[in-house]
């Protein structure tokens, strides 16, 4: 274990886009690691103010937006630690999971190379439990020496590691529906990059994907995953789902 007050041998990483809102909580949340790396794509808002003033060990970086898996690569890069945390602007990590982050980075002896986060959506300040989130996860702990994400994902991002992956206990606090505009913009944008995925991959628009897949979409996430049970938050998350998938499948009959 770590001296008192000594900093995690630990890059912190995010990749930011007018963040303003969320850095005077999600920057505290990472003072232990012994770097925090942002790389930002121009944000319009206060988020390069508000990070530079943050003060020693943070690094601040520019670079237009193309697409996550870019983002993420190139801000895997600027990591001067092997073992790096990957964290969202709307995500803050409780105590317990740190203690877990803590035990692992500063472990003498073998560990897993990657390690899953399972994430606690909340809606408004109140958990979300079902639609899909229950089984939520992503690799957000990693070594840099080991992993890098898969260029041909430009959206929900896939992390391909070389060596052994194991899965922490306590949940990463999601806070990813705060505001209605947000979130939507938010999924029409994955929406859109989904569609430049797969039109990379050869697919064009199809009139029954484009009518079925979001109406599937809804009724899986609502009704077979259990969205219903959240009550309005679910509904309205299971909608912003399935009009992800529609815009999706709609960009697919737009020319390139």
């Amino acid at each position: 274990m770590k001296a008192m007050n000594q900093k995690l041998p630990l890059s912190a990483l995010m990749i930011t886009y007018n963040e303003a809102d969320n850095l005077a909580e999600v920057l505290p949340n990472l003072d232990r690691a012994d770097e925090i790396v942002i790389l930002d794509s121009y944000s319009t808002d206060a988020t390069k103010q508000l990070a530079l003033s943050h003060g020693e060990g943070l690094r601040f970086y520019e670079q237009k937006f193309v697409d996550f898996t870019s983002q993420r690569n190139a801000t895997l890069e600027k990591a001067t630690h092997d073992w790096v945390l990957f964290i969202d602007g709307d995500e803050r990590i409780p105590e317990a999971l740190w203690q877990e982050i803590e035990a692992i980075v500063c472990s003498e002896g073998p560990t897993h190379d990657a390690y899953y986060f399972y994430r606690k959506f909340m809606y408004c300040g109140k958990p979300i439990h079902f639609g899909g989130t229950q089984s939520d996860k992503n690799y957000r702990l990693f070594k840099k020496s080991k992993a890098h994400y898969t260029q041909e994902r430009l959206v929900h991002e896939t992390l391909t590691v070389q060596g052994t992956t194991g899965a922490l206990k306590t949940k990463l606090i999601h806070y990813s529906f705060t505001d209605y505009a947000i979130y939507h913009r938010k999924m029409m944008q994955y929406g859109r990059l989904k569609a430049k995925e797969l039109r990379l991959k050869g697919r064009n628009g199809n009139l029954f994907k484009l009518i079925f897949k979001p109406i599937y979409k809804f009724l899986y996430s609502y009704l077979i995953r259990l969205g219903l049970f959240d009550g309005y938050p679910g509904l309205v998350l299971c909608y912003l789902q399935a009009k992800s998938v529609f815009v999706t499948q709609r960009e697919l009959f737009k020319k390139p």
